[in-house]
């Protein structure tokens, strides 16, 4: 009996070394989960799951450790030895489940959210695909704490904290997008990412400029786009994404490739939309029967002629408002060593012609003042390679170095009616960036962690404009019939930006409960602006060189009292050296034309902002406030300035008024956002979230700009094997006109309905925007393993609103279908 016993152990031992195959589910609907990652603690062996969620575990030593790692699920660790007693399945939980990130990369490495004071959001993948957005701009729109103003419908201008555009830093896989040319106003660049192609996105409040340096004073808006994974066998997987949305007929298409191998992998993504024109809400709960409605638009086009306006058969269409878009990724990531691989990062974006909507229905002596105003296709070329470095040494456990190059082409397009003559003005900005990012362990148990690097980037613009008058028979454009000198946006002949940067932070787990972060940082900025044509505007220097240096630094504590309390404190310092934009623009918005002003100084900001998380029922549970104060000295604003002792030039034909960035004394921005987050058990689940801001300058009684007034969400979701339901309601308080900045132009106070239209009063001719509500439903249904199905069902009392500063009306009524499926 003996002998037989050890006989079919050994049977068995020999049949269970042959191999050891296990598969992942989903812990709710126990569907297979495909391409999870596992590894072992020192990752000597890592695979996939394949289509079935199976995999074979043998190479693994039993007394391994090992990660079962997906980035729509939460990470799970397990020994070896243990999977056998669970009948060889593992059960992932849905990383929606998991209040607190464990993980974030906002500060260019891996840190725990309980050792980071400052307020951060992060938008999973998971997360995108359940708001499935229309663009990145509405990604961010759904973000706590974040507004987004819109111009036009193919735009969307992010504010962090009362701050935008240039204030604001966008990064797309450690590159910065900002770049010489951002302006101060309204941007559109946010959109050039398709969040189709998007991992994940970090959202950075208040100053940053000790990793991210100039540009991040209202905060850094990070886009992380997909990227391959080495595997150990040969895999090749792909996704399929398509939507349709009623609001505007939108048909949108994203398909991702990725080959993996031992000693490279591949991604290849491409992602298409097409938008029409967007419709409005019609339910006008706010009194203004008028307010925002298209009752003639414009159907002119580059090459099609009409003389007059054309009468909109249905005036809560905002025609000129729909555009096509194409963006494509490519990423290569080779293992050089087992300690270092190299990346290969190559995306392009690019778009038909944006009409600007707001342009296009402006009304000049009771008609439309403009039969043509569109930006010319926006491209976005980005090349970049990262090494990856994890040495090991004394002085270097890992890091990262990155070399991009980026070029950027815009244009502007303009032409009145009753004219013929066309403004063109083009705008091309190269971009070659380099950056180093680095981290030393200053003791063996990593509570002592010293991190450095360096950043150098040059911009070099170009910016050329040509008058052309138009030739035209009937309603045919066949060309141009001569040209006319027209006055360059920016410096004629040629302008350049360069920036340099030194940063070192250093992080101390002083115990348990407490996490100190101490950084400083040295940037030096160069600009240089030649200008030659003087035909309308002649500067007392036309060729300038500018250099600005300064030192920011950061002091945060995260302290920990309890398991379920953590308190944040934060002290820092910001600063942004005045770009190409701002010193040199020149261009005209409702009869004020903005002139270079060369003497602008940098404009500094100084931040103390305090944080409370609250968590309980063992972290199901979590409610966070934070508060801030920023003080901003030396602050640039559009004001009214002279120009050889006038107030008005003649510009484009037409006489106006001159203003220019100039610097100003003291202002604050003060505000917080409270959050509420709760599992109340494995089905249902609650978020809300509220933001006030507050902005006014110490030396005017005129509000900042870019203030938005209180805003909100509140959501419920409810999960069921394979159904998830979620209801969501977004709401905005009223801005009144009299915090609105009115100089500036920038708020755009013209866009708000008109109450007293006989008074010459701004702040008593308008309303400002008033407060509005929207109910949003949306549900998700799991097919199989490799398809989803969503349906969003949003604006659901189809509700009229505009968002603060915005040109063009929110969507109305919206019904939207998309099919997500694995191969």
């Amino acid at each position: 009996m003996m002998r037989f016993l050890v006989f079919i152990f050994a049977v068995f031992s020999i049949l269970h070394m042959q191999g050891q195959t296990i598969q992942v589910l989903e812990a709710t609907s126990l569907l297979p989960v495909d391409k999870v990652l596992i590894y072992n603690e020192n990752k000597s062996h890592f695979m996939f799951t394949d289509k079935n969620g199976k995999v074979d575990i043998s190479k693994f030593s039993e007394k391994d450790i090992l990660s079962f790692k997906h980035i729509s699920f939460i990470e799970k660790d397990i020994l070896k030895s243990e999977i056998a007693n669970q009948n060889n399945k593992i059960y992932l939980r849905d990383a929606s489940e998991k209040l607190e990130e464990v993980v974030l990369s906002v500060s260019r490495s891996e840190e725990k959210r309980a050792r980071i004071a400052k307020h951060i959001e992060v938008i999973t993948q998971h997360k995108i695909a359940l708001q499935s957005p229309q663009t990145s701009a509405d990604l961010l729109a759904l973000t706590p704490g974040v507004k987004v103003q819109k111009t036009q419908f193919g735009g969307g201008s992010p504010v962090l904290r009362g701050m935008e555009s240039n204030r604001v830093l966008l990064v797309v896989d450690g590159v910065r997008m900002n770049n010489a040319i951002y302006r101060k106003g309204h941007i559109q660049n946010s959109i050039t990412v398709s969040p189709n192609l998007l991992a994940r996105t970090e959202v950075l409040f208040g100053p940053s400029s000790i990793i991210y340096g100039s540009d991040a004073l209202g905060g850094v808006i990070h886009y992380y786009t997909k990227k391959p994974l080495i595997s150990e066998k040969d895999l090749f997987t792909s996704s399929l994404f398509s939507r349709y949305s009623s609001v505007n007929n939108e048909i949108s298409a994203n398909y991702t490739a990725e080959y993996s191998t031992q000693k490279w992998a591949s991604l290849t993504g491409i992602s298409v939309s097409k938008f029409g024109d967007l419709k409005m809400g019609k339910n006008r709960s706010h009194g203004f029967d008028d307010w925002g409605l298209v009752p003639y638009y414009s159907e002119n086009t580059s090459d099609f002629y009409e003389e007059n306006p054309t009468e909109n058969s249905n005036k809560n269409v905002q025609r000129n408002t729909g555009y096509n878009q194409i963006d494509l990724l490519q990423k290569f990531l080779i293992p050089i060593t087992t300690n270092t691989e190299i990346s290969f990062n190559f995306q392009y974006s690019n778009s038909t012609n944006i009409n600007r909507f707001d342009k296009l229905n402006e009304y000049d002596e009771g008609s439309l003042k403009y039969a043509e105003w569109y930006y010319g296709p926006q491209k976005r070329i980005l090349a970049s390679s990262q090494l990856a470095l994890n040495p090991e040494l004394k002085w270097l456990k890992d890091g990262q170095i990155t070399l991009a190059y980026q070029d950027i082409y815009e244009s502007r397009n303009e032409r009145q009616f009753g004219s013929l003559n066309k403004y063109i003005r083009d705008e091309n900005v190269k971009v070659t960036s380099l950056n180093g990012d680095f981290h030393v362990p200053l003791t063996k148990d990593d509570k002592r962690i010293l991190s450095y690097g360096f950043e150098t980037s040059y911009n070099k613009v170009s910016s050329d404009a040509i008058g052309e008058i138009v030739a035209v028979s009937e309603h045919d454009i066949n060309g141009f019939s001569e040209e006319f000198i027209v006055q360059s946006r920016y410096p004629d002949g040629g302008s350049s930006y360069t920036n340099f940067a030194l940063y070192s932070n250093y992080r101390f787990d002083h115990s348990k409960k407490g996490t100190l972060n101490v950084g400083i940082r040295y940037t030096s900025t160069l600009l240089m602006a030649k200008w030659i044509d003087d035909t309308f505007i002649s500067l007392p220097e036309m060729e300038v060189s500018l250099s600005n240096s300064a030192i920011s630094g950061t002091l945060g504590y995260a302290y920990k009292p309890t398991k379920n309390w953590q308190l944040n404190t934060v002290l820092s310092s910001g600063f942004r050296s005045p770009n190409i934009d701002d010193i040199g623009k020149i261009r005209e918005k409702r009869g004020k034309v903005s002139i270079p002003n060369t003497a602008l100084k940098p404009e500094h900001a100084y931040n103390a902002e305090i944080g409370v998380l609250r968590y309980s029922d063992d972290k199901k549970t979590r409610i966070g406030l934070n508060a801030y104060y920023m003080l901003l000295h030396n602050y640039i604003a559009r004001d009214l300035y002279q120009f050889h002792g006038q107030d008005e030039i003649l510009y484009d034909g037409e006489l106006a008024t001159t203003i220019a960035n100039v610097n100003k004394g003291n202002a604050y921005v003060a505000g917080g956002t409270l959050s509420f987050r709760t599992a109340l058990n494995k089905f249902f689940k609650i978020n809300s979230s509220a933001t006030y801001t507050k902005g006014k300058p110490y030396d005017s009684e005129e509000p900042l700009s870019s203030i938005p007034p209180l805003f909100g969400n509140a959501g419920i979701s409810y999960t069921l094997k394979k159904w998830d339901f979620r209801f969501d309601f977004r709401f905005n308080a009223r801005k009144k006109s009299s915090d609105y900045n009115f100089t500036e132009g920038i708020d755009n106070i013209e866009e708000t309905p008109i109450i007293n239209p006989d008074t010459i009063n701004d702040v008593a001719k308008y309303y400002g925007t008033p407060s509005w509500q929207t109910f949003n439903l949306s549900t998700r249904y799991k097919l199989n393993s490799r398809a989803t199905i969503h349906l969003h069902f949003d604006n659901l009392l189809d509700t009229h609103y505009k968002e603060f500063a915005s040109g063009v009306s929110a969507p109305g009524r919206s019904i939207s279908v998309s099919i997500n499926a694995h191969f």
